[in-house]
């Protein structure tokens, strides 16, 4: 583990970089690893926030733009798109903002709905506004949570001082309970959006 921070201490601009490509794509538990560093003293909090947000806003500006300009062309090649691009439009009508500030926590519909979103009515200007205070919302949640993670595990003797080696077996454990929480929390919200959305399509009915 030790081998791995040093690695971090080393590379610390270029780590922050692969965190803003990282983070254009998926990224929540890489970000919440690169916070723990950040409490370590290996990286600056600050720059590596800046740097997630921005990725995380790119990233769905890029996939907005994707679906805004080939959107229809996509689906036509890839008709099985359908079903979950119109659980998107369904989400986008009924919840319209509240959608788009919370749609990158929930699981497995991050790419799909900034896809989505471009293929709507919702101008760019309107999604860049939505898509980047939710971006700084997102790495402040994330970064911040390492954050506190790295505190908790000082608090629990894991990790008292610079000079001493983790507790690997404590920090494992711990590391496990964090990502089992992680994904937990992604799947909760991913099925209570769905079932939302469910009970939308019965009332239509």
């Amino acid at each position: 583990m030790n081998e791995i921070l040093d690695l971090i201490q080393q590379n610390g601009d270029l780590f922050y970089f692969i965190t803003f490509i990282w983070t254009a794509l998926e990224g929540e538990t890489f970000v919440v690893f690169a916070g723990l560093a950040a409490q370590r003293g290996l990286l600056n909090v600050y720059i590596l926030f800046v740097a997630a947000a921005l990725g995380s806003m790119l990233g769905d500006q890029f996939f907005f733009f994707i679906g805004r300009f080939f959107g229809r062309r996509i689906v036509q090649k890839k008709p099985s798109l359908k079903p979950k691009l119109q659980k998107v439009f369904d989400a986008l009508e009924k919840y319209d903002v509240v959608f788009i500030l919370s749609y990158r926590f929930m699981y497995g519909v991050r790419n799909i709905s900034a896809l989505a979103i471009g293929m709507s009515q919702i101008s760019w200007r309107r999604f860049f506004l939505l898509n980047t205070l939710a971006s700084f919302l997102w790495s402040f949640i994330f970064c911040g949570g390492g954050y506190l993670f790295g505190e908790i595990l000082n608090y629990m003797g894991i990790a008292n001082d610079e000079n001493v080696d983790f507790d690997v077996r404590n920090l494992m454990i711990a590391v496990l309970v964090l990502f089992v929480s992680i994904v937990g929390l992604r799947f909760w919200m991913a099925k209570r959006n769905k079932a939302a959305l469910e009970e939308k399509t019965e009332d239509k009915e």
